[in-house]
């Protein structure tokens, strides 16, 4: 049997399965996997840019508060949209119900090369700045570090080598400890005499849409909790207060940890740091609190990275599956049981998006600059959807209603039109280079369009 035929069995076999997944998830499932997700080594890297964007301690606490206020109005129209509309696909399967399947596409693209590799490329770079912290090997020690990780990650998957669940836990449950150890020693053991004078001179709104853009990059992930909505227990309206609660949770740590950094350094030395959490540790209990911190830190990336290169791959097949220009992404190798081409060509675009660190002032802001523009474009789309499914399906039962609409939704569209402008007008190379890409995916998309006109031709003249 040709691998080819070996596929086309294995999809049929899949498609054979019962739909719908088992409802297995409770309350504080749901609230685990939210904070889980969301709460990452993105906030031992993210505060520095803020601090960078912050014209003082006011506007950095603020921008913070906001970023919680605006995810939690996001969380409620997702809320609308998860109970009316249950299903593993999340912002993919609303995008189609609304717009159709064209759009849908690209969203799948952008998921491809942008989104999903941009984030793999952004755990790379954290792993990258706080394993140079523990042992530097040059001037482009994090890039290196970086480009090393993916390289490795990816060889282990395509292998068919994967963490084992208990190590995952643990490895969360370090990362978790080390946000407690900085946290403590940032308010109770700070040595604050030593501290920067000085804001960071950030002024303009140029500033603040930017920072807005990264505490909302901070707070990235919790829409994920769309693809558990089919999966609750009680129903995907208990997936409300999954979001409600687990958000609200998510602000306090991030205000508390910060308060922390703050505390501990100051915003001018938070600005110019590229491993705060070492920082705040150095400055509390020496280069040995430092070390262990980085050794947390640079361990927790890695572990989130690999969950997102396996995550990812699966996107990938699964888009193989379903658009015929990407069918060669739908190859699985039965063996390793993997699928190898969505590994390889996932980790060829996650190193490319690490060399753009090589030629800019910094890679991890350029990744930010690169995949902001399109995720909040995407996550405009979703929230345009609530509008756009009610008009087109005014019958379909709506479990939960967003409050106060139609302003709710109004304020979270106009918010991510507001910080999709500011991360296309004030950002650099990274945001241009992010656009081109989704703007290449045209091509692909006339292909695809080709092939299955093609496809759909009938070969016989139609019946009289």
């Amino acid at each position: 049997m040709t691998e080819d035929s070996k596929a086309k069995a294995f999809a049929e076999a899949v498609d054979s399965l019962p739909i719908e997944p088992k409802k297995k998830l409770g309350l504080t499932d749901a609230i685990a996997l939210i904070i889980g997700i969301v709460i990452g080594a993105g906030i031992f890297r993210t505060p520095s840019l803020v601090a960078a964007n912050s014209a003082d301690e006011t506007v950095f606490f603020s921008v913070w508060i906001a970023g919680g206020v605006i995810s939690l109005i996001g969380a409620l129209c997702y809320a609308e949209l998860t109970t009316a509309f249950p299903n593993t696909g999340g912002d993919y399967h609303f995008i189609s119900k609304a717009y159709g399947k064209d759009p849908a596409f690209f969203f799948a693209w952008a998921r491809i090369a942008i989104i999903q590799t941009g984030s793999i490329a952004l755990l790379a770079f954290i792993f990258g700045d706080y394993a140079s912290q523990v042992f530097n090997i040059g001037t482009y020690s994090s890039i290196a570090y970086a480009a090393l990780a993916i390289i490795l990650l990816t060889l282990i998957n395509v292998l068919g080598v994967q963490f084992g669940s208990g190590t995952q836990k643990l490895l969360t449950s370090l990362e978790v400890a080390g946000l407690l150890l900085v946290t403590v020693a940032g308010l109770f053991y700070a040595d604050t005499s030593t501290q920067a004078q000085g804001v960071s001179g950030a002024t303009t709104e140029n500033s603040i849409g930017m920072a807005m853009v990264v505490v909302l990059l901070t707070f990235g992930g919790w829409n994920e909790a769309a693809y558990l909505s089919s999966e609750m227990k009680a129903g995907s309206k208990q997936m409300v207060w999954a979001l409600i609660i687990g958000i609200i949770a998510i602000t306090i740590i991030y205000l508390l940890i910060n308060v922390a950094y703050v505390n501990s350094l100051g915003l001018a030395a938070m600005a110019k740091s590229e491993a705060v959490g070492t920082e705040v540790m150095r400055g509390s209990f020496g280069n040995r609190g430092a070390l262990l911190l980085g050794v947390l830190v640079a361990v927790s990336a890695l572990t989130s990275a690999n969950a997102t290169i396996f995550t990812g791959a699966r996107t990938n097949y699964a888009v193989g599956r379903d658009f015929k220009a990407f069918s060669w992404l739908g190859n699985w190798n039965y063996q390793n049981s993997t699928p190898v081409n969505a590994f390889l060509i996932q980790g060829i675009i996650s190193l490319a998006l690490v060399s753009l660190g090589f030629f800019t002032r910094d890679g991890f802001e350029t990744i930010v600059e690169y995949t902001a523009p399109v995720f909040w474009f995407f996550f405009l789309l979703v929230g345009l959807s609530v509008f756009v499914l009610r008009r087109k399906e005014p019958g379909r039962e709506r479990p939960f209603k967003v409050p106060l609409y139609p302003l709710t939704p109004l304020i979270f569209c106009l918010t991510s039109a507001y910080l999709l402008y500011s991360s296309i007008v004030y950002t650099g190379l990274g945001a241009l280079v992010g656009l081109a890409v989704l703007l290449a995916g045209l091509p692909v998309y006339y292909l695809f369009l080709k092939q299955r006109e093609s496809k759909e031709k009938p070969n016989h003249l139609p019946d009289k």
